[in-house]
């Protein structure tokens, strides 16, 4: 039951440093004539900056994500004491609901995913076998660890936020230059006003929008690369994960499929 979630994160988990366009009304007032706040004086790289030491200093947040490359799909609420609820959806090959406790770890998988990740009638028997159940066990458990490896809050942290400083080039060698930062027009992003930060760099532009109210939080990001494009969206910054787990009657063992798995 290999996950393709590790893709997803992987493609949509581009540098939130590194930014792209915006759209819409400004929001503004006669005292805030540009509709960007206190970041009106602050350069897209300062904002930047200060947008990825929020994003490092979360101790937990919503992640979504999608990409036109792959049909899988996130929609996680995760914390750095390993706790974590959502979402894994892989389109048409079915979707995982995930809870994990700490090390302990319960999934869900519908039909679809039992059919496709199980060949022939162990896909079906298990569809039947499993239908509205959880499966249960630890991080120690391969399949287990495998599937809640997504939930791992530090980890996306540091994938996102990208190194604290560039690598160094080697000696004589050209310094690159990074593509330059800009400000897009303030805009809405779920009842909230942001900023876009844009960044082109050949045929790739993203764009981060950052919070204008509050903390900075960077909120979005898009990316596009001619007609590929992935969304990475952050939310319910420090809200604590949703601590209730699957009732012991909608439960089974993980051992269960391990041993049906064998004996087939």
């Amino acid at each position: 039951m290999a996950g393709g979630h590790r893709t997803a994160l992987a493609v949509t988990a581009l540098s939130c440093t590194a930014l792209l366009a915006g759209t819409a009304g400004t929001g503004s007032t006669s005292a805030d004539p540009d509709g960007q706040g206190d970041l009106a004086k602050k350069s897209a790289q300062q904002i930047s900056d200060i947008s990825r030491r929020e994003l490092l200093a979360a101790k937990s947040l919503r992640l979504r994500t999608q990409t036109s490359v792959s049909p899988t799909k996130l929609d996680l609420t995760l914390d750095r004491a390993g706790n974590c609820t959502g979402v894994i959806s892989k389109g048409a090959s079915g979707r995982v609901e995930i809870v994990k406790r700490g090390k302990q770890v319960w999934i869900r998988p519908d039909a679809a995913y039992w059919k496709t990740q199980l060949p022939g009638r162990e896909g079906i028997d298990a569809a039947k076998r499993f239908k509205g159940r959880f499966l249960h066990g630890t991080t120690a458990d391969a399949v287990l660890k495998r599937i809640s490896a997504a939930c791992d809050l530090t980890a996306f942290q540091k994938s996102a936020a990208g190194p604290d400083h560039p690598p160094t080039p080697p000696p004589g060698s050209p310094t690159p230059r990074a593509p330059a930062l800009s400000k897009g027009k303030p805009t809405a992003h779920e009842g909230a006003r942001v900023l876009p930060l844009i960044k082109k760099s050949g045929p790739a532009t993203q764009t981060l929008y950052v919070a204008i109210k509050g903390k900075h939080y960077p909120v979005k990001l898009t990316t596009t690369v001619g007609r590929e494009s992935s969304t990475l969206l952050l939310s319910n910054y420090d809200k604590p994960v949703p601590a209730r787990t699957p009732p012991a009657g909608k439960t089974v063992d993980i051992s269960v499929l391990e041993q049906r798995l064998q004996g087939a």
